[in-house]
């Protein structure tokens, strides 16, 4: 797979069930397009908390708690990536500073998920370098958050990946692991040598817990019902895609097609 350059920053979201493979079309992409990064909201959120930044401080007693973190914090935490990055910039704000010492509790506490009236897209700067492309993971996951995202960065490409439920259901239903090295086969297309039988330790495989038809149909049928609304906001906005495919492989071709459609790319 040879790599390929950009003309213009990807600004992605990738949308699909539980299942259906978002994190291994992230990586082919990041394979395929090197420019391209991926920023997860749950890697920020514990990266701030193992750092005991005072936004990671307050997060943690959130969880602690039992509480949701606020999506008012979980976007601070994008919104200083980006600066970071250099992919946004804020020329009427002080920069979020979230990993200096000098700022105050105060300044770091987010408990509405308002957002301030200063985080809109016309006081940002948005780089359109092929060098500040990104896929976005973890947030937004409602179509509330999503119209949050928008007065930050404007997502310029929202993927929906389309796999039938019932394949999904096959594919989670025929995965045994071995436990004790998290290897991962399929009784579809990627058996073990021997029936029930790790291919190295030859110990038995198993199971997960939560690998049962039941379970799934309930978690896909969830999905689809909570993430209409967030389809539908950007499909108005334009940039919605749906790729349709019954695996990684199949949808990947498809994937790297519109990418070149969309962002002029060329291969290096």
């Amino acid at each position: 797979m040879s790599a390929s350059t950009l003309s213009r920053a990807a600004r992605i979201i990738l949308v699909g069930a539980p299942g259906v493979g978002k994190g291994t079309q992230t990586e082919r992409l990041m394979k395929k397009f090197p420019e391209v990064s991926s920023i997860s909201s749950g890697d920020l959120l514990r990266k701030n908390v193992r750092e005991r930044t005072p936004l990671g401080i307050q997060a943690e007693s959130k969880m602690k708690s039992g509480a949701l973190v606020p999506d008012a914090m979980i976007l601070r935490l994008i919104v200083n990536e980006l600066s970071t990055r250099g992919w946004i910039r804020d020329s009427t704000l002080r920069p979020y500073a979230v990993y200096a010492s000098s700022i105050s509790m105060e300044d770091a506490t987010v408990d509405s998920v308002h957002i301030p009236s200063g985080l809109r897209t016309s006081r940002y700067t948005v780089s359109d370098r092929p060098s500040a492309s990104f896929i976005l993971d973890g947030f937004p996951r409602t179509a509330v958050q999503a119209v949050q995202l928008d007065d930050i960065v404007p997502i310029n490409l929202v993927v929906n990946l389309d796999t039938p439920s019932d394949i999904i259901i096959d594919r989670i239903c025929n995965r045994w692991v071995h436990e004790a090295s998290g290897r991962v086969y399929n009784t579809t297309f990627n058996a073990p040598k021997e029936d029930g039988k790790d291919d190295v330790t030859g110990e038995p495989l198993s199971r997960r817990a939560d690998d049962d038809p039941e379970v799934w149909k309930a978690r896909l049928k969830s999905f689809k019902e909570n993430n209409l609304p967030l389809l539908e906001h950007y499909d108005k906005l334009g940039v919605l895609w749906t790729v349709k495919g019954n695996s990684s492989d199949e949808i990947s071709p498809k994937l790297f097609k519109e990418f070149g459609r969309r962002f002029g790319i060329s291969d290096i």
